[in-house]
């Protein structure tokens, strides 16, 4: 199932990376009319943050974190079972 969802986010980089290539050309970035000029860029940022998402995803960051995380509850687990069974220990006592 992992492989088939890194396929998906692969190939949807490669269908904004053609986007891109296709428009770039076509936008004008001249010094001409403000709002030609604006749209250009903001249609960039978008399509640099389409591609980033998906590089982000492909590479994998989100596993490490992920294993970090999983590796902090594991501790915060451990931690919560030995307060219980210390707990489980005084009231035995008493």
């Amino acid at each position: 199932m992992r492989k088939r969802s890194k396929f998906k986010h692969s190939v949807y980089l490669l269908v904004a990376l053609a986007m891109l290539l296709y428009a770039l050309p076509k936008l004008s970035f001249q010094n001409g009319s403000g709002w030609v000029l604006g749209f250009g860029l903001v249609w960039c940022v978008f399509a640099f943050l389409v591609i980033a998402s998906h590089l982000h995803f492909i590479i994998g960051v989100d596993e490490e974190k992920q294993k970090r995380l999983d590796a902090v509850r594991k501790a915060k687990l451990a931690q919560w079972q030995g307060q219980w069974n210390e707990e489980g220990r005084v009231s035995q006592r008493s």
